[in-house]
């Protein structure tokens, strides 16, 4: 009998091992906690700008600096660069980034990869519920004179927050932890780099506006992976009420 339970239970802890392996869980992170950090020092950083812009006397600091950089955009806007920002404009909008996201749901789907879509889901409706609720908290106006058309209040950007969303959510939910994310993931900065800077150079942002929404968007696109692989690890670790 006790060969028996002795058998039982090294069943148990192996099961348990070949759960923690699975590539829906720790796969998706190799340090979940390191990225909670990394996320939350995003989401500080965003939340400074935020409460900066808030505060009447703080906000004319921010815009100084942001008509600093308005008056020197205009001196760079050759016929090619116009052109070739508002391509940028339009990868970055609504059209291609909500066909990427949606493919991308469909391919977690089909892999089963459900902690992977559900990290990427929340962080795309998180977002998209923060980018219209703070627009109209901060309601700040746009610059005067945009190359492109524009709606709605100015600060954050929603261009660069769907931006880093996106691109930082798809390397992570896609590609797994390793050498090749590391490659992909500093070209998913580059990409809201270039998409924030063109709403700039195209006067449909101030530059605060965009860093503000791309420190939000990775934060967001980060945090919740780490999240839920913390809190995936915390139950699959917990003992068994059955385990002596």
């Amino acid at each position: 009998m006790a060969k028996v339970r002795a058998a039982g239970n090294r069943l148990r802890h192996g099961l348990r091992g070949v759960k923690l392996s699975m590539p829906d869980d720790r796969a998706m992170l190799a340090d979940p906690r390191r990225a909670l950090r990394v996320s939350g020092f995003l989401l500080l950083a965003a939340l400074v700008l935020y409460l900066l812009m808030w505060f009447t006397s703080t906000r004319d600091v921010l815009q100084w600096f942001d008509d600093r950089v308005y008056g020197f955009v205009p001196h760079l806007r050759a016929s090619w660069a116009v052109s070739a920002a508002k391509s940028l404009d339009f990868l970055g909008g609504t059209w291609c980034s909500w066909t990427l996201r949606v493919l991308v749901f469909a391919v977690l789907i089909w892999r089963r990869h459900w902690l992977h879509l559900a990290a990427f889901l929340l962080a795309v409706i998180t977002s998209e519920a923060l980018i219209g609720t703070t627009k109209a908290l901060i309601d700040r106006p746009r610059p005067p004179g945009s190359l492109i058309g524009t709606s709605g209040a100015s600060f954050p950007s929603g261009h660069a927050v769907a931006a880093a969303v996106t691109a930082v959510g798809v390397v992570i939910a896609l590609l797994p932890a390793g050498h090749t994310r590391w490659v992909w993931e500093r070209r998913a900065a580059l990409y809201v780099s270039v998409i924030a800077m063109s709403r700039v150079f195209l006067g449909a942002h101030w530059a605060t506006d965009v860093l503000a929404g791309a420190l939000l968007g990775s934060g967001i696109a980060i945090g919740w992976p780490a999240l839920l692989v913390c809190w995936r690890t915390e139950l699959t670790d917990r003992p068994s009420p059955a385990e002596p």
